[in-house]
Formats: structure tokens, C-alpha cells, sequence
């Protein structure tokens, strides 16, 4: 999102493998101890402004610079109700595809097998949607943005995107995007 709108930033890696999310001074600007967390300098009433959740932190983005979130209100609306999809379904489920096939201490079929056919659902949901269309709202919005990163790791949910080619198409013109590919190296994935 700072990418897409030119904004200057600076990033301050915070290792979840180290617990770097539990120091105190993370925790005054993310008491939930999750990332991402921004402290936006030049904030509301030119303040200091810090704000935790992906989707609030798209939200605030989009509403300091008019951008990236329509105007209109159904297409407002359209926009927001695919970030809470994003927020609600895709996050937590392909967040647990990702842990149960990536990162948990034993295997556990059953947890593989719920995530994962949540995770494919959650594909077709996206491709029925996207046939006709090139983004999840009337046009590239914050709902875009939030999904692209959890599709791009497909691979780590053994998901094969020819099964979901209109998902494919939006993901490859997403992806193609200059401020996409500079944005999807901070920080380089694992």
C-alpha cells in the first residue's frame, strides 16, 4: 500500500521467530502483538498516529490519501466487503494452511485436511467472482492489496492456481504491478 501510493516509510523488521512482538515497545503501538503496525509521523491533527490490523491500517491509508478505496458508496462498499473477506476468511485460513503444513512441531492430518478445503473454497469463492472482472471490487482497492500476499504464497498451501484461472489472471496482473513487486520484497520473504 505505501508502494502503490508514493508515500516514504521506514521499516522496522520485527521477528516473530525471536518474539520481537512481546517487546514492550512493539506492544504500545500492537497490544495484540501481531504484525503488520504502523506509526504514521504525521497523523491526525499532525500527531504521531499509530494503528495495528492490516485492514484498519489500508483503511487509514486509503482515507489520508483519497486512494485506493472508491469514492461512490456501493463502490465503497464492494471495496470494504472484499477486505473483510480478506480479514475474515482468507487471513486466518490460509494463515493456518501456512502453519499447519509449515511450521507446526508435529503433523496433524485433520488440521491439514479442515484449512486446507477451507482454503480451496475460499479460492473458488474468489474465481466465481473475478470471472469477468479484474479486481475483487470495481476497481484496484484495498481489497486487492490485502489478498494478493496471501495468494502469493499458494504454493505453501499447495494450491495450484490453473485450478483457479480467474484467480490466476487478477494474480498475474496484480503481480506484475512495479509497486507490487518492490512492495512484496519489504521485508524479502522467507
Amino acid at each position: 500500500m505505501l508502494e502503490e501510493l508514493g508515500l516514504a516509510y521506514n521499516v522496522h523488521p520485527i521477528d516473530i521467530g525471536k518474539g520481537d512482538q512481546f517487546e514492550a515497545g512493539f506492544v504500545a503501538i500492537s497490544p495484540n502483538s501481531k504484525i503488520p503496525a504502523i506509526v504514521d509521523s504525521d497523523g491526525p491533527e499532525g500527531k504521531p498516529y499509530s494503528l495495528f490490523e492490516s485492514g484498519a491500517i489500508l483503511l487509514y491509508l486509503a482515507d489520508k490519501t483519497g486512494r485506493l478505496l472508491p469514492q461512490e458508496k456501493a463502490e465503497r462498499f464492494e471495496a470494504m466487503q472484499w477486505l473483510m473477506f480478506q480479514m475474515g476468511g482468507v487471513g486466518p485460513m490460509f494463515g493456518q494452511v501456512h502453519h499447519f503444513l509449515r511450521a507446526a512441531p508435529q503433523r496433524v492430518e485433520y488440521a491439514i485436511e479442515r484449512y486446507g478445503k477451507e482454503t480451496r473454497r475460499l479460492y473458488g469463492v474468489m474465481d466465481t467472482h473475478l470471472a469477468g472482472r479484474n479486481w475483487l471490487g470495481t476497481e484496484y482497492s484495498v481489497a486487492d492489496i490485502a489478498t494478493y500476499p496471501w495468494v502469493a504464497r499458494h504454493e505453501w498451501h499447495k494450491v495450484d492456481l490453473a485450478d483457479f484461472p480467474n484467480v490466476k489472471r487478477w494474480y498475474d496482473v496484480i503481480g506484475a504491478r512495479p509497486t507490487v513487486q518492490r512492495g512484496m520484497q519489504v521485508p524479502s520473504p522467507r
